[in-house]
């Protein structure tokens, strides 16, 4: 393996340079911030617990890495601006798929306009890569205890396919949309800032839609009613996995809002308008306790998501 300066420049190679005072190469970022607020998030993929590599390419890894800090930005409304990059490789980790990672990771900070501005490299028995993002807020930011009883619950796009893709991977199947969804999530930025302007509370899904629901309530202090056949699945996951499974599913990274219902009507154009799909799922009550509906009516137990000491990663267990 090539030495770790070497590495350095390979890998600062696949980004356009940060147009910052002070970028990659000191011991130190420096930034000019506008004079809004800033959001500053961290997240990790670790090897042979969010992805192997046996399943993911280089470039998926990158990929991943990147969408799940901008889903925590795009969950808080922000507007993405800078990123630094803290990556752990093995002995065996080849300089031409850290090239490979750097190219998926820089195809999607080109696409929302955020700039790596240093990082760090160190050796590791496994893979993995850790980020801080920071984003700008243009509204108050979108947090988990703004909501109120009264408020409508909607979630973006629909559940459950990663964890289908997950499946599928694990099955030995490598392509289709859930598989891609699984490997490579799409963050709902331009939704975020979006929802700023209407949503009382909100956050990315990312450990599944029961786990994250739960968050919300316990931090607004109020329960809820979710109408299970109103939420978003794919005819694929709608046959594997069923509502129910779908309600597990982590690593969906679509956002979760609670909308006053005096602006739901425009929240609902405007999504329109904006070509951002968005389902109505439920409704934020005063009683402090779930209440899930299926089709008939009839109450059903809420299933746990995702919780990473709970049990051996999600990509360890074939039936997570």
């Amino acid at each position: 393996m090539p030495g770790e300066f070497d590495l350095i420049q390979r890998f600062l190679a696949c980004f356009p340079k940060a147009r910052v005072p002070v970028g990659p190469g000191d011991d130190c970022a420096v930034l000019t911030p506008s004079k809004g607020a800033l959001c500053v998030t961290t997240d990790a993929v670790v090897e042979d617990v969010h992805f192997t590599r046996a399943t993911f390419s280089p470039g998926d890894i990158g990929h991943k890495a990147l969408a799940v800090n901008l889903s925590d930005l795009a969950a808080m409304g922000a507007t993405p601006r800078w990123f630094v990059c803290a990556l752990a490789l093995p002995g065996d980790f080849p300089a031409r798929h850290l090239s490979a990672l750097g190219r998926g990771m820089a195809a999607l900070a080109t696409a929302h306009r955020i700039a790596l501005v240093g990082g760090n490299f160190t050796s590791a028995r496994e893979l993995s890569v850790t980020l801080t993002a920071t984003g700008e807020l243009s509204h108050p930011p979108i947090t988990r205890a703004g909501a109120r009883p009264g408020d409508r619950l909607y979630v973006s796009g629909t559940l459950g396919d990663a964890r289908l893709g997950l499946k599928q991977l694990q099955a030995g199947l490598r392509r289709g949309g859930a598989v891609r969804r699984q490997r490579r999530p799409e963050p709902r930025v331009a939704l975020g800032r979006l929802a700023a302007r209407f949503a009382s509370a909100g956050l990315d899904v990312s450990d599944g839609l029961a786990q994250d629901l739960g968050h919300l309530c316990a931090a607004s202090r109020v329960g809820v009613t979710l109408e299970l056949e109103r939420l978003p699945l794919s005819p694929a996951v709608r046959a594997a996995l069923g509502p129910e499974g779908a309600l597990q599913g982590g690593e969906d990274y679509e956002l979760l809002l609670a909308v006053p219902p005096s602006r739901a009507p425009a929240f609902e154009r405007a999504c329109a308008r904006a070509g951002e799909a968005v389902t109505s799922i439920g409704v934020l009550t005063r009683e402090r306790r779930w209440s899930l509906k299926d089709g008939a009516g009839r109450l059903l137990t809420p299933p746990a998501g995702f919780d990473h000491f709970a049990r051996p990663g999600r990509h360890i267990r074939a039936d997570d």
